[in-house]
Parts: structure tokens; C-alpha cells; sequence
């Protein structure tokens, strides 16, 4: 069969604008992306110049290569639409890039025909030029059965990716594992810069990057081994000093702190570094701090309520 290379985009957002635009980098024809907000609309004319905006049924009906890059929720939805109302066609290649979904979503769309791919980059996206470069060496989450294997892999070296594959049942668990070491980590960096600020940091990410690289680059190799800190050396007062500054932050912080510090001394005790004792003792700390936090939270309720 021959290799699609006329592609459609549904979805010009921080993905799909920047993932057409590689395509279109390595030879591929992108003929059309449907755009409904401003910021996608801006985002076809600089990262997809000259390339036409339409409806996804208009673009879907145009490409043999179909790239569906929109949110989880909307893309069920979005799939049975084209299908039913005639838009893809027999042979068509159906991409989407969710980490959640596999190739269940896009059943709607094989029963016409098309030959249905699931494609995640496991990236985070600004949704300009600048992540180009960041999709080399990217590692693509690739679901896909029979000759769309192969399919998919090619797309995936055109793109500067490396494809991994994963199981249709794993695709859940694949994708939290991705949103909680990326997502979160950006929540606490963030916490963690505006606890500084508060304490007169002027420049509070020189302060956290070079401990924030040594720190991440160590658990990449090291995995638990490169924990450090007071969690897992026992140290239960100072634990019980954070907990009473963090007091003074918004609820969000210590909340985070409290589960964090919790999940490190679990990881510290299966890797024999904190003993059984100091953990109760630190975890009773953490646990104290959520009963103030639960009994401030419902004052304040109380205190809306009367006002």
C-alpha cells in the first residue's frame, strides 16, 4: 500500500500545529487544519504558513494521512462524528496523538475502513518553533496492529522520534505515569519558586536549577537511591519545621508537601534507608498537619457561613 503523504490536521493546537509542522518538514504535504480559537488560528499561519483552514469534516475529507490532535474528552465524540457523517474514507490513515486513548476510540473510524493509529509524543508542548528541535529523540507511545505497525514506526522516524510500544491496556497507566512525573513536578517547581519569591529570592529559578537538574538527573539513573533530604535521613523535627513555615502558605503548598513527604518515606522504607520508628514518628507529623489544615478549612467555612 502506498505511504500516505497528504495530511489533515484536526486540532491546530500546541501538538498538533507543531507535529504537522515537523511532518511537513520531512516531505509531507499538509493540505489542511481546522482552527475554531484565535490562538490555533495564529498558530496556522506561523507554524503552517499557506495552509488551508477548514472544518475537520473538510479536512478529513481532503488528507489520506488524518492527524486528530485535540483533548481526551472531545476526541470519542469527534471520531463517531466523522465516521457517521461520511468524512473518512477506506484506507485513510487516522491518527491521534493521546496518551490516553489506544486504538478503541478510533473504532468508529476502522469500521469505515480507515486504518487507525495511536500516536502519543511524550513532550511537552509550547505550541512553537521552538519544540521542533525538542521532537528529536522524542520518544512516540505507538498503539497500532498489523501493517499500521510499520506505518506508524516510519512516521515516527520522519518525525526525529523513537517509537515505543504499548500494550492497548496499558495506554491508562502509560499516560498517568507521564502527567505525574511531568504535570506534578511542574506544580511543585512552581510552589516552590513562589516560597522563595516570598522570602526575598529575587531570581528564584537560579536558586532551584542547578539542585533541581543534579535532582532529577540522579532519579533518572538512580531511581530511589538519589533520595536525600530530611524525610529520608529521619529527621522528624525538621520535618515538623517545614510543616509549621508551610503553614503560613496557601493550602495547596503544605497539601502537596504532606503527600510528597509521605510517598518519600514509603520509597525510603523499601529501600532500608529509614527505619520503621522514625517513619511512624514523621508520618504522625504529616498526619497532625492535615487535622490543622481540615480545622482551619472548616473555620473559615463557618466564618463565611455566619458572615
Amino acid at each position: 500500500m502506498t505511504f500516505p503523504h497528504t495530511v489533515g490536521v484536526v486540532g491546530a493546537g500546541r501538538v498538533g500545529a507543531v507535529v504537522a509542522a515537523r511532518l511537513r518538514s520531512a516531505g509531507y504535504d499538509v493540505i489542511a487544519a481546522s482552527a475554531r480559537s484565535v490562538g490555533s488560528r495564529t498558530r496556522v499561519e506561523t507554524m503552517l504558513p499557506g495552509v488551508a483552514v477548514a472544518t475537520p469534516g473538510q479536512v478529513a475529507e481532503q488528507c489520506d494521512l488524518l492527524l486528530l490532535a485535540v483533548p481526551d474528552d472531545a476526541l470519542p465524540g469527534l471520531v463517531a462524528e466523522l465516521a457517521l457523517d461520511g468524512h473518512l474514507h477506506r484506507g485513510q490513515v487516522v491518527v491521534h496523538t493521546s496518551g490516553r486513548y489506544g486504538l478503541g476510540v478510533l473504532a468508529a473510524a476502522a469500521h469505515v475502513g480507515a486504518r487507525p493509529v495511536a500516536m502519543h509524543p511524550a513532550m511537552t508542548f509550547t505550541g512553537t518553533d521552538v519544540d521542533l528541535a525538542r521532537l528529536d529523540g522524542c520518544v512516540f507511545g505507538l498503539t497500532a496492529d498489523g501493517p499500521e505497525q510499520d506505518l506508524a514506526e516510519r512516521l515516527v522516524a520522519d518525525l526525529g522520534g523513537v517509537a515505543v510500544r504499548i500494550r492497548e491496556e496499558d495506554r491508562t497507566t502509560y499516560h498517568a505515569a507521564l502527567a505525574h512525573g511531568a504535570n506534578h513536578l511542574v506544580t511543585l517547581v512552581t510552589q516552590s519558586m513562589q516560597m522563595l519569591r516570598r522570602v526575598g529570592a529575587d531570581d528564584p529559578a537560579a536558586v532551584l536549577r542547578p539542585l533541581l537538574r543534579a535532582a532529577l538527573d540522579n532519579a533518572l539513573v538512580y531511581e530511589d537511591a538519589a533520595l536525600t533530604g530530611p524525610v529520608v535521613r529521619g529527621d522528624v523535627e525538621t520535618v515538623r519545621g517545614h510543616v509549621e513555615a508551610l503553614a503560613e502558605q496557601p493550602v495547596p503548598t503544605l497539601d502537596a508537601y504532606v503527600a510528597m513527604a509521605r510517598a518519600t518515606s514509603a520509597h525510603a522504607i523499601a529501600d532500608g534507608r529509614l527505619d520503621d520508628r522514625r517513619a511512624k514518628a514523621i508520618r504522625r507529623v504529616l498526619r497532625e498537619s492535615e487535622w490543622d489544615v481540615l480545622a482551619t478549612l472548616v473555620a473559615d467555612e463557618d466564618s463565611r457561613a455566619d458572615a
